[in-house]
């Protein structure tokens, strides 16, 4: 990746002698009982804001955690917040100061650098990519050394131009975001209606005249009259997993795909699991409690990210974050279980409310109930929710491509800006409206990019 021209009356020169970076905790003078802002990851956003709902007493903190001030710029360093641009500019701290998470990077610009423009420039395609490159360590605990900040050299109008660049972004930046909300909670609202509706047909079927009877169970409610309601380890067999003791490569890179909490983003993009980040070997079962499953298995994450579930499409093991149900199709097809898992969400997250970790206890998951069908009528019910989930999910990839879009848009404007490419910004003069000046791509009336 080659760094772009200088635009003339810019200047590149390291960062180092424009920030201070990871500045020392010495300088707070607070008493220890002082309550200040706690940042963990989740709470830096990604391209910019910062969640400040949490707060510590600084004597909790000073010792382990990374500190920061009103004014600093916050950035992920490592993988894959860094590259997917976790970073913010710290304001409204309480009492001015924060700690958080020590897998940030700190810069506090000095005098002739814009605290905002610089992080414009953290945030922008040339510093996240060189970035990326100058990563340290292996798969995910790869980080961006302190070195790669001090040694960036991002071109640098003077002071007032950095300030109207600010102002030009600020504005440009505040309509696409508002874009990209309003297409974020569209998205929610197809999310709920898709969970509605797997929810409704699991619990109630396809036939509205259908006799009712109480259920017995919260979530389930009212259920058709002639359908059973059992606990699942009735009708399926349940499976924990194991790990293969990872000192032994020679479990490892085998032929056997191995499901883990690595693949939870794969189980939750489908219905069906084809491939996992690990495999182990024969041996690597033999030498462990990992059992082989049969393909068609239903896994389940009950750890972290809890109720992730997924068919598999060939025998499998799994790790002890993971279960599996192994169903006897005469009785249970595993799309309908599957369907009961995704419909059973609201009450995962009740079952897990309230402990320190996200984890389903196994007598949690052995008390788990459905309500069952008739086989014939199982196979109705799966056709309906793949039909209608489906068109649902259609919907929701339409929206989530045109997020894409806006956010790939607005970090080429945050990059172009702050590397001299929108000439009019060098102009004392220069628009601060869509009106006079509207980047290309971006159409006003619809809030969409052109060719969407």
């Amino acid at each position: 990746m080659r760094a772009a021209p200088t635009p003339n009356g810019w200047r590149r020169r390291r960062l180092r002698f424009d920030v201070i970076s990871n500045p020392k905790k010495s300088e707070v003078d607070l008493d220890d009982e002082t309550e200040i802002s706690f940042v963990p990851m989740d709470a830096v956003g990604e391209l910019g804001g910062m969640r400040l709902d949490a707060t510590r007493a600084l004597a909790d903190v000073f010792k382990d955690y990374t500190y920061f001030r009103d004014g600093d710029v916050c950035i992920a360093r490592i993988t894959p917040c860094f590259e997917n641009g976790k970073g913010a500019l710290a304001l409204g701290l309480k009492e001015g100061v924060g700690f958080g998470t020590t897998e940030l990077h700190v810069l506090r610009p000095k005098g002739q650098l814009d605290e905002k423009f610089l992080f414009y420039v953290t945030i922008s395609h040339d510093f996240r990519g060189f970035g990326e490159g100058e990563m340290l360590g292996a798969g995910g605990q790869k980080r961006v050394p302190e070195r790669f900040l001090k040694d960036y050299t991002p071109p640098l109008p003077d002071l007032d131009t950095q300030r109207r660049i600010v102002r030009f972004l600020d504005e440009r930046t505040a309509r696409i975001d508002e874009l990209i909300g309003k297409k974020r909670a569209l998205l929610d609202r197809l999310a709920e209606k898709r969970q509605a509706l797997i929810t409704r047909a699991v619990t109630q079927g396809l036939n509205p005249a259908a006799p009712m009877k109480d259920s017995g169970i919260g979530w389930l409610g009212r259920v058709p009259a002639h359908w059973e309601v059992k606990p699942v380890k009735r009708v399926a067999k349940l499976q924990s997993g194991h790990t293969p003791d990872k000192q032994h490569d020679e479990y490892w890179d085998g032929d056997i795909p191995w499901v883990s909490l690595n693949d939870t983003a794969t189980i939750r993009g489908g219905d069906y699991i084809e491939t996992t980040a690990f495999s182990i070997t024969p041996e690597g079962i033999a030498n462990s409690s990992a059992r082989l499953l049969p393909a068609r298995a239903v896994v389940f994450t009950r750890d972290a990210t809890i109720g992730e579930a997924a068919i598999t499409t060939r025998p499998m093991a799994v790790s002890q974050h993971i279960i599996a149900w192994l169903c006897p199709e005469e009785l249970l097809a595993p799309e309908f279980l599957l369907y009961v898992i995704y419909g059973m969400r609201g009450e995962l997250m009740r079952i897990t409310n309230g402990t320190t970790i996200g984890t389903i206890g196994m007598s949690d998951v052995k008390s788990i109930h459905i309500a069952l069908p008739p086989k014939d009528e199982q196979a109705k019910i799966v056709e309906y929710v793949i039909e209608n989930k489906s068109r649902v999910e259609r919907m929701m990839v339409l929206v989530e491509n045109s997020i894409e879009k806006l956010t790939e848009y607005r970090a080429a404007l945050v990059t172009a800006a702050i590397t001299g490419k929108i000439n009019t910004l060098l102009s004392h003069d220069a628009p601060t409206s869509f009106s006079r000046s509207k980047p290309t791509g971006l159409d006003d009336q619809t809030g969409t990019l052109h060719g969407q």
